[in-house]
């Protein structure tokens, strides 16, 4: 991880920073300064501690306090806000006899850092998240490794809820990458369909997919959006950002697929870059990948055009871009929006 700080503030307290320092030399460590031992490698600092942790709070990854539960507490709960966007927060008492994760334990990673640093000190990890403790799935980081968003953060809470209490949980993954579990929970079962899903006696369910789920099934499940639709895009150099987009929602509501699953934004290599492409990449915060035209021309797709040869030395830009980036099927044909713009999407194979 990076980004971490450690705050020492007694003198034991200083032996374990310095100790982290050799383990993890790109850390900072930070004690005051009137406890200096006059080692370069500590950060000392001579204002007080209460604002010290307040801005290694505020702008750390993780912090690690090598001092009371209880005095880390009372400092940093007046700057809590939500586990997005919270550091991960871990304390080691003045003995290394315990290494506590106390904030931000799954989506800040405090709790795989705390295992990590309780065995190389030789300490006791304390964990209470309920998923580890009952060595069970943690809903809210499915995925996470893959880069998959959850559709709606306001189920997370009611789904791991059922998930710790061992009740009957449904997966159903369409999409995305399949190894993202080692061995599943006894009271976890895959079905091979939605349907099969909904007519099963799940209590709450977790799919993986890049197609839009109906309202009742979604209240009860956590939605997990891969990053797996490549769009591709055939357009001409005055398209405009608003055009793109429209085009590329027509296409996501036609065939039920949802724009939290698009890896890319993909088209054919130009003398000089679209800017309506560019445009809509930075506002959608999507990625946009260029191929060149002969790379182009290899690719089978199922609607090539004279026309688009004669103009682009390609019979396919849109189909074709989609099918080079992506590595997978082609799932949405080209789709035209006349007279400067064609869409279509395909879908990555993990």
């Amino acid at each position: 991880m990076e980004n971490v700080s450690v705050l020492a503030i007694t003198k034991n307290g200083i032996k374990i920073g310095e100790k982290l320092k050799g383990l993890y030399p790109n850390w900072n460590i930070f004690a005051p300064e009137k406890l200096s031992n006059k080692n370069n490698e500590i950060i000392w600092y001579s204002e007080g501690t209460t604002n010290k942790i307040i801005e290694l709070f505020k702008n750390s990854n993780a912090l690690i306090c090598l001092f009371s539960l209880g005095a880390v507490i009372r400092l940093i709960a007046p700057h809590l806000k939500d586990k997005k966007t919270d550091p991960a927060v871990i304390v080691i008492d003045d003995k290394t006899n315990f290494v506590i994760s106390v904030l931000s334990g799954h989506i800040g990673g405090a709790n795989e850092l705390t295992q990590e640093i309780s065995e190389k000190l030789n300490a006791l990890p304390v964990i209470t998240t309920a998923a580890d403790v009952n060595k069970t799935i943690a809903v809210d980081l499915v995925g996470k490794e893959f880069g998959w968003k959850i559709d709606d953060e306001t189920t997370v809470t009611k789904i791991s809820a059922h998930m710790v209490n061992a009740e009957p949980i449904g997966i159903y993954q369409q999409a995305g990458n399949k190894k993202w579990y080692k061995e599943l929970p006894k009271n976890v079962k895959i079905y091979d369909s939605l349907d099969e899903l909904k007519k099963s006696n799940s209590k709450a369910h977790l799919i993986i997919s890049d197609k839009e789920i109906d309202d009742e099934l979604s209240q009860e499940s956590v939605i997990y959006r891969p990053e797996s639709l490549v769009i591709g895009i055939g357009l001409h150099w005055d398209t405009t950002k608003d055009t793109i987009k429209e085009g590329i929602d027509y296409c996501l509501d036609k065939f039920n697929l949802s724009s939290k699953s698009i890896a890319k934004l993909v088209s054919i290599k130009k003398p000089e870059d679209v800017q309506g492409l560019i445009d809509l990449g930075k506002e959608m915060q999507i990625p946009v990948e260029y191929v060149d035209r002969e790379e182009l021309a290899e690719i089978i797709t199922p609607n090539p055009s004279t026309t688009v040869k004669a103009f682009e030395g390609t019979a396919s830009v849109s189909e074709a871009a989609a099918i080079k980036v992506s590595k997978g099927e082609l799932i949405v044909e080209k789709q035209k929006f006349p007279p400067n713009l064609t869409v279509a999407i395909a879908r990555k194979i993990d």
